[in-house]
């Protein structure tokens, strides 16, 4: 059966109760990343050799585009509904509360295994060729970028037993805590030069715009409230990119002393804000729309593979320009940002369209096996386990790649926590 065919089964059987609004916009964000990656990583041929930058650095008027292209906020608002309401079916059967985090796990960490292996025998076998160690880091750790959002949001859905009863007893509170902690870290950390404190962040941000979720699975049946959330974003993001100084751009610029994104700023949370209660104010319509059969069909199709296309989307270009570079830089040599450089992108991103598929049609085999059941799943405590080691390791590999200075030439530690958590997590244990 075609993945086509597939799609439009899996959309004759969807069930009523699904929220197909929190589907659609998770593809569509991934979407977005992938085609925002694709366009703003520059890299460019010269008499030097190759380099890369970022058109956010070339062309600064371009920073504002990340106001509507920067999803992150997305992920975590729809993963929110989502895990909300699995927790709440799991309920129901304690053996599906025992093997839920399991089960969650496994969809976010099988499918990461093989990119994680791949960058690890190309620093390998790269190093010993004798190519740029240089180049051989910065190409895994190019290719490794997007899994620090899995880093993040794998610690996030750990904590969903927590956040849930933090709901529960405190609501809309629970979110409110979360939002004055992430204001609290910004102010004590820009005023008093505490950049560690800065990190924090991540936990208060990203959970926050998970908490927000949970207020989305309960049900809002006014307008006011996302009205008021988009309001809170306007005036939040007016007021800290303008009198308070914030950096403009929503994503990290080379060189630039703050980023609004690693760490996470307020201002990321304020573009949350105004996301989120579009999102809610929309959703009915969206809804409605998504009940025809094609468009669900569609939206099914991208959700297929859509973890493959996100974690090796970045491969897929880096692929491009290794082949670029057998044929003394081919589509590599115009001057970013000129006419002819943007002329020749809807070019350049067809053919990494093209190098994407393979990826896809061979690794997408893994994302489909992760849906599938563990004949005896792995405990709350291994999970929980298996996620922190597993973490760790991404984080590393996202700051640093995979490359290292040994007798391998790969980076051991941090590609040893990624396999023993996915291990612990992953595979089921006996009976």
């Amino acid at each position: 059966m075609s993945i086509w065919a597939q799609a439009r089964n899996a959309a004759d059987q969807t069930p009523a109760y699904r929220n197909r609004t929190a589907d659609f916009f998770r593809a569509a964000a991934i979407t977005i990343v992938v085609f925002g990656h694709w366009i703003v990583s520059v890299p460019r041929y010269t008499d030097d050799g190759l380099k890369f930058t970022e058109l956010l650095f070339l062309q600064p008027w371009t920073q504002y585009a990340t106001w509507f292209v920067q999803v992150m906020p997305i992920f975590f608002f729809v993963g929110g509904l989502s895990n909300a309401a699995s927790w709440a079916s799991a309920q129901r059967d304690p053996e599906k509360r025992r093997a839920w985090l399991a089960t969650r796990l496994k969809r976010l960490l099988m499918p990461i295994t093989p990119l994680v292996l791949l960058w690890s025998a190309f620093a390998a076998i790269a190093g010993y060729a004798g190519l740029d160690t240089d180049i051989i880091r910065n190409a895994s750790r190019a290719a490794l970028i997007p899994v620090w959002f899995l880093a993040v949001y794998i610690m996030v859905t750990v904590v969903v037993p927590i956040s849930t009863k933090a709901w529960e007893r405190y609501g809309i509170l629970s979110v409110a805590f979360l939002i004055g902690a992430a204001a609290a870290v910004d102010l004590v950390a820009f005023a008093g030069g505490i950049d560690w404190l800065r990190w924090s962040n991540y936990a208060f941000i990203w959970l926050g715009m998970h908490q927000l979720g949970y207020w989305w699975h309960r049900g809002i049946n006014s307008k006011t409230g996302p009205i008021l959330l988009v309001a809170l974003g306007v005036v939040s993001l007016y007021l800290l990119v303008g009198p308070l100084g914030y950096p403009i751009s929503m994503v990290s610029v080379p060189g630039a002393e703050v980023s609004n994104s690693r760490p996470p700023t307020f201002a990321m949370l304020a573009i949350g804000f105004i996301q989120a209660g579009l999102i809610l104010l929309v959703a009915d319509r969206i809804e409605k729309w998504l009940q025809n059969p094609r468009p669900w069909a569609a939206v099914i199709l991208v959700s297929l593979r859509i973890m493959t296309v996100y974690l090796w989307h970045l491969t897929a270009l880096l692929a491009l320009v290794g082949l670029s570079l057998l044929v003394d830089g081919f589509g590599l040599r115009e001057i970013p940002g000129s006419a002819a450089w943007w002329l020749s992108r809807p070019l350049w991103i067809a053919i990494m369209i093209v190098m994407l598929f393979p990826l896809i049609i061979v690794f997408g085999r893994l994302e489909a096996g992760s849906r599938q059941s563990h004949s005896v799943p792995p405990g709350p405590g291994r999970s929980v386990i298996g996620a922190c080691l597993a973490c760790g390791g991404l984080t590393f590999m996202a700051l640093d790649g995979t490359y290292a200075s040994n007798a391998l030439g790969v980076n051991i530690i941090p590609v040893s926590l990624v396999i023993a958590g996915v291990a612990l997590s992953t595979i089921s244990s006996r009976a």
